[in-house]
């Protein structure tokens, strides 16, 4: 299968997704007004909370601790490259070898790490705050990301209400701690949340 073929399956993947999914449970907010811009995601997210049914993701869920991403510009107007800085049980990682396709029209993000991709479709974004439907063959997930770890009480409310909507259990919801950050580069230990990506070789 080439490339465009895979990608025009898992746009496909989740267009079925969503359609199956229409008013099962509010959304927790209006998504984005097409076309989504790349530029709105640039700069620094702090992975916050997660949750999904497909069992692989599962595991990765419980193994990470703590994640920071940085989106950067990519080789073309909707290519953004990722750095992800994050701790894997007691070991931090760097990865800094994937990339975020963008579809504007449709507010969908396809990761693309090497001949592994993901689709995900964008629930709501702000200055400060990204929502992500995740779509892992047919597994429904959730994630919420913020520009710093401070989240209002209701932000947090309203997505532990959506998760209880689609059916998540408790221990399908992984929530990260601050004591496991790793260190950024170019960030002192006691900086709060500088939006800057960090330089990587």
């Amino acid at each position: 299968m080439t490339k465009e073929e895979n990608i025009e399956r898992n746009l496909k993947k989740l267009a079925a997704e969503q359609r199956r999914d229409k008013g099962e449970a509010a959304s927790i907010a209006p998504a984005l007004p097409s076309p989504l811009l790349p530029a709105q995601l640039l700069g620094k997210w702090i992975y916050l909370l997660g949750s999904s049914k497909y069992p692989p993701h599962l595991e990765e869920l419980r193994s990470v601790k703590y994640a920071t991403f940085f989106f950067h510009p990519g080789s073309h107007p909707d290519e953004l490259n990722v750095t992800e800085i994050m701790r894997v049980n007691e070991t931090c990682v760097t990865r800094n070898t994937s990339t975020i396709q963008v579809f504007r029209h449709n507010n969908t993000l396809m990761h693309v790490d090497g001949q592994v991709t993901s689709m995900a479709h964008l629930i709501r974004s702000s200055k400060d705050l990204l929502i992500l439907q995740h779509i892992n063959n047919g597994f429904p997930g959730l994630s919420l990301s913020a520009r710093s770890l401070h989240v209002s009480k209701e932000r947090l409310d309203e997505f532990r209400a959506q998760l209880a909507c689609h059916g998540f259990a408790d221990d399908e919801i992984f929530l990260v701690s601050e004591k496991d950050a790793c260190p950024v580069p170019g960030e002192q230990p006691d900086e709060d949340e500088a939006t800057q990506a960090p330089q990587t070789a």
